[in-house]
């Protein structure tokens, strides 16, 4: 691909760990990438970090929790780079506990913060992508979406309502040469999970047919491909990559 023909990749949440992943794959492979992020400390010494590393990443700022700051994210980064030709929903926070004990605050952030922004970054790219013929949408969900996990109510049906949506644009933009996928990681070695205690990690890994964490440049690959001309068709699925943890 030229320049010119680049196409532009808006990964949110793209200074976490899996986001950090996918975005340098996505690099790797010739695409223009731009990065969400929440936290501006944090997002300024990583975007140093990626320069430092050969990664030329712009990053944007957005509340993917609400609507509009989505809109003002998006429209600036057309303004400034381009249309969004590749957008992976990838932004997710925990607030776990028991339901008998569970917040109204608790549940409302994660369904906002996980689902509700599927909506509100989708909305804001996919008529660009209905009129250029051509677009991929990638919603990063769970194991935990597709099994349950006891004290996860609330980001187990954010994590299940995404492939809900996935289903349904799927269908309505096909024939608009864009496709909508999920992806559904088990337990991933990121840094969060990696300051999970030995033991507790121990008692998680023993769950897992393959013996080990899934790696983030697993993931990784795995969106590269959703997001390539060899995906063209695959559509409305949900691809698992849980080590076995989850089978059906």
């Amino acid at each position: 691909m030229t320049n010119t023909e680049k196409r532009i990749v808006l990964v949110t949440g793209g200074t976490g760990g899996l986001g950090t992943a996918m975005c340098k794959k996505l690099y790797d492979d010739g695409y223009i990438v731009v990065a969400n992020y929440h936290n501006e400390t944090k997002a300024m010494a990583w975007k140093k970090k990626m320069h430092e590393e050969g990664y030329n990443i712009d990053i944007y700022f957005a509340d993917v929790a609400n609507y509009d700051s989505c809109g003002l994210m998006i429209e600036k980064i057309a303004k400034e780079v381009g249309h969004v030709d590749v957008l992976v929903n990838n932004a997710g926070i925990t607030k776990d506990g028991a339901f008998r004990k569970m917040s109204y605050e608790n549940w409302r952030a994660v369904i906002s913060t996980n689902l509700d922004s599927v909506f509100n970054c989708t909305r804001h790219v996919i008529n660009h992508m209905i009129e250029k013929g051509f677009g991929r949408v990638i919603n990063i969900s769970s194991v935990n979406g597709q099994k349950g996990q006891f004290g996860q109510a609330n980001y187990s049906a954010a994590k299940a309502g995404m492939h809900g949506f996935t289903k349904t644009l799927a269908m309505e933009v096909a024939n608009k040469g864009i496709t909508v996928n999920t992806i559904s990681p088990g337990y991933i070695g990121t840094d969060m999970v990696m300051a999970v205690k030995e033991e507790v990690r121990n008692q998680i890994i023993a769950q897992i047919p393959l013996g080990r964490l899934g790696g983030t440049e697993e993931v990784a690959y795995l969106v590269s491909f959703l997001a390539s001309e060899h995906a063209n068709f695959i559509t409305g699925a949900n691809l698992s990559i849980n080590g076995g943890q989850h089978v059906y």
